[in-house]
């Protein structure tokens, strides 16, 4: 009998220290999920806290170094959205000591999971520490909902504020935008194979772009891994076609990192010519770097060098034809596609701070953009933000314009028959472009300057282009293998112009030209 009696004592035992059992796979791919998550937090923390992110929530996720996807992306995105009060549990509670206090992103995330998510497999050395003071933790946040006057958890997580007016929840009605890296596949051959799982068709303005159902998932997908294929937004994807530079052509990218736009830029010069990818950030640098080898950009250059500080005058950029600048922006117009509503900074609710940032990037773009005016070769040069803000805009543009206007460039209009144009609060607002957030899932805006004597002396004499790198006056038009209506059609296609009066033209009130004009007088 007292054989019987010793084996409900030891399964109890069992029962009680769960710990001793081998963990099962489900407890591992969970461990080392919540290890990836914790690192993903600590870079978008960190980048949030310096408002310079590397990368978007998604991106980092979904980076080649990260393993078990879903759940870390799942991770990730629940413990942003709790993670002020987790922060109030943790400092009620007093638990840590100082050595759990500096892996606080790891100490986030498992906490996430013993209050609101799956307890039920937490094994390692942080899970055990934090499942001993459970009681402790849930002790402090029922205390939490007693101060906030609460009855659920649901109701403090809706309290959290959205600032700006801008939407803080992902459409799910948004298709899935790819673009193809044409220095790898074709974008027929590239057609036919996202197309035997699902159903995909071409873009009808940017080149080279496909569109999927929304909701699709391609992360895992071989063309996506290998680089075959980037999931990028078709406003995104506009940036650089409007650019359209030549294959042969040396082009500049002057703020690069993710580097999605400049191994965009390597696909539509036919890896051609040279493409020199510029990032002040080593941290920023290193993912560019990543975003070029897996495109493989064989012909792009990076410097590790802030734009700014580039000397348009020395014989290493004397051949640059071409700019691309996407200076750093608030980002208000993929805040929803980003997450950003996520991050602590979306929270603060400070208006003055909002406004002051603002003015700080301002300053900063239209710096860099009269900075890229200045290179002596240029052709043409495209500024584009991912902002819904007049002040990152319009404003920078209507700025910059006569100095523009005196080194001889003109605004163009990119994408004729794209309907959204920029804000009538500048001349030439016209030939501006912008997307709209609720419309196109998306907000951009993008200014195209094409410099006049190039445009008299050289395009008339251009050859067009191929498919993938459709020519300025053409750009909503299909490829040269549509039909001969589209093509007649394609001639309607001219590029615009602006042409101010010639007041505007003349730029006396210029400060390079006041000392010319008094330099002549002594």
């Amino acid at each position: 009998m007292s054989r019987f009696k010793k084996r409900p004592a030891a399964t109890s035992a069992a029962a009680e220290k769960p710990e001793n059992r081998r963990p099962s796979s489900a407890d591992r791919s969970a461990y080392f999920a919540r290890r990836e998550a914790a690192k993903v937090l600590r870079t978008v923390l960190q980048g949030d806290a310096k408002r310079r992110a590397v990368g978007s929530i998604k991106s980092l996720v979904y980076s080649p170094s990260v393993r078990n996807k879903r759940g870390t992306f799942a991770l990730v995105c629940e413990t942003l959205k709790y993670l002020s009060i987790i922060k109030e549990v943790l400092g009620s509670a007093n638990v840590l000591n100082s050595k759990w206090k500096r892996q606080g992103e790891l100490i986030y995330i498992v906490t996430y999971d013993i209050l609101f998510g799956q307890a039920a497999s937490l094994v390692g050395d942080a899970e055990k520490f934090l499942l001993l003071r459970k009681d402790a933790l849930q002790s402090a946040l029922a205390q939490l909902l007693v101060r906030k006057g609460m009855k659920d958890i649901k109701d403090l997580t809706a309290c959290k504020k959205f600032p700006g007016g801008l939407i803080s929840i992902v459409d799910i009605s948004k298709p899935r935008y790819v673009r193809v890296n044409t220095l790898k596949l074709d974008s027929k051959l590239a057609l036919q194979e996202l197309g035997k799982q699902n159903k995909v068709h071409e873009d009808d303005m940017v080149p080279d772009l496909l569109v999927l159902p929304p909701g699709v998932d391609l992360h895992n997908h071989p063309l996506v891994l290998n680089g075959s294929v980037f999931m990028q937004g078709k406003a995104s994807s506009m940036a650089a076609a409007a650019l359209q530079p030549e294959p042969g052509w040396e082009v500049l990218d002057a703020c690069a990192a993710p580097g999605n736009k400049t191994v965009h830029l390597a696909a539509l010069t036919h890896g051609k010519g040279k493409i020199l990818a510029c990032e002040l950030h080593k941290e920023r640098v290193q993912r560019l770097k990543e975003t070029i080898n897996l495109a493989g950009a064989a012909n792009v250059e990076v410097l590790n060098e802030d734009f700014l500080n580039l000397n348009p005058k020395h014989t290493a950029y004397s051949k640059v034809r071409a700019i691309l600048l996407d200076p750093s922006c608030s980002g208000s117009g993929t805040s929803a596609v980003r997450l950003d509503h996520l991050l602590p900074s979306h929270g603060a609710g400070n208006d003055d701070a909002g406004i002051n940032r603002l003015r700080k990037l301002q300053a900063f773009q239209k710096k860099a953009l009269a900075h890229a005016l200045s290179f002596p070769s240029v052709e043409r040069l495209v500024y584009s933000t991912c902002s819904v803000h007049q002040i990152e805009n319009e404003d920078v543009i209507k700025s910059v314009l006569p100095l523009a206007l005196s080194l001889g460039f003109q605004l163009a209009t990119p994408f004729p028959l794209w309907a959204r144009r920029g804000l009538p609060v500048v001349e030439g607002s016209e030939h501006l472009l912008r997307t709209d957030p609720a419309e196109d899932k998306e907000g951009f805006f993008i200014a195209l300057f094409i410099r006049n004597s190039t445009m008299a002396e050289n395009r008339p004499e251009r050859r067009p282009s191929s498919s993938s790198t459709t020519n300025a006056e053409a750009l909503c038009s299909e490829k040269s293998s549509i039909s001969s209506v589209k093509k007649k059609q394609r001639n309607k296609y001219k590029l615009h112009l602006y042409c101010p009066s010639a007041k505007l033209s003349r730029m006396w009130l210029h400060p390079r030209y006041l000392a010319r004009k008094r330099a002549t007088r002594i």
